[in-house]
């Protein structure tokens, strides 16, 4: 039986915690940990990996994670600069698999609840005006106490059950297979990635960092995030071009050379391929609806 990374976040004598976040970036490590959690990020800008899923994420991203799925949301590098006045907010809640009681969730009256809770194992991430709506009861519930703080986190748990604008993270057959005693090297992966990918980046030179051969870590990165090392490079890049395309005063050239691709065709392939637009387009659609 794999055994989380870390103890449980929850005092013995709670049922569950919710914790308003305020730093200069949110914690920067690769994880995971048995209970679920619902994040909401009120401030703050970078890229969440949930599972074997990337993708950028900015103010009012909310997701709602199961136990033991690997996650983390990384500020953008402007965080983690000297003299940076940047700041995070975010509102967590950690609750753990027993939080109803195992013969109460059994019940009839439960039904919805059970289906959401097995839903979360994907990770789910919450829109519109679902979105909008649990916003003011996040914040809220950070104030509440006793009985009234449970009531309140039902709430919150019973608006996702029915909201039909809750879409699932990880692809379908994605499961974690990382061990404890692993812990420390996808959060040295993922750091080394983010901090490096502006220029060429060998497979040997990462596989060394966590003392593997390069063969070892291609199976062992393939093993633990359903993708290829070389796949998932490509989707950090194509995520910060994403960024830099939303930008008007950044020509298409530039951004390919920010974003560590050795020619603009290569780029160009690799951003259709992913975005299954080209980055123009991307551009040119980003402006429409938000210049």
């Amino acid at each position: 039986m794999k055994k989380p990374f870390q103890k449980s976040r929850i005092p013995e004598q709670n049922a569950f915690v919710v914790r308003e976040l305020v730093a200069a970036n949110f914690d920067k490590n690769w994880h995971f940990h048995p209970e679920y959690q619902l994040f909401w990020v009120r401030q703050g800008r970078g890229t969440r990996f949930v599972g074997d899923d990337m993708r950028v994420f900015k103010e009012n991203d909310l997701v709602f994670t199961g136990p033991n799925l690997p996650h983390l949301w990384r500020n953008d590098q402007e965080y983690f600069e000297k003299g940076s006045d940047l700041l995070t907010e975010g509102i967590v809640v950690y609750f753990p698999e027993n939080f109803i009681g195992k013969e109460l969730m059994q019940k009839e009256e439960f039904g919805e609840l059970r289906v959401l809770l097995e839903k979360a194992g994907m990770g789910l991430e919450i829109l519109g005006a679902t979105n909008e709506e649990l916003r003011p009861l996040l914040a809220s519930l950070v104030q509440k106490d006793g009985l009234d703080r449970i009531i309140g986190l039902l709430e919150i748990l019973l608006r996702i059950a029915r909201s039909t604008e809750v879409q699932p993270i990880v692809r379908a057959g994605y499961m974690n297979t990382n061990k404890e005693s692993e812990k420390d090297r996808m959060s040295t992966v993922y750091a080394f990635v983010m901090d490096h990918f502006q220029r060429p980046v060998k497979l040997e030179e990462v596989a060394g960092l966590i003392n593997m051969s390069s063969s070892s870590f291609s199976r062992y990165f393939k093993s633990r995030m359903n993708k290829s090392f070389s796949d998932f490079l490509s989707e950090v890049r194509i995520g910060h071009a994403c960024k830099l395309l939303q930008r008007e005063n950044i020509n298409i050239s530039e951004i390919s050379y920010e974003c560590g691709f050795h020619t603009l065709s290569n780029f160009n392939k690799q951003f259709k391929e992913k975005m299954k637009m080209t980055p123009m387009s991307y551009k040119k659609d980003f402006l429409q609806r938000y210049g």
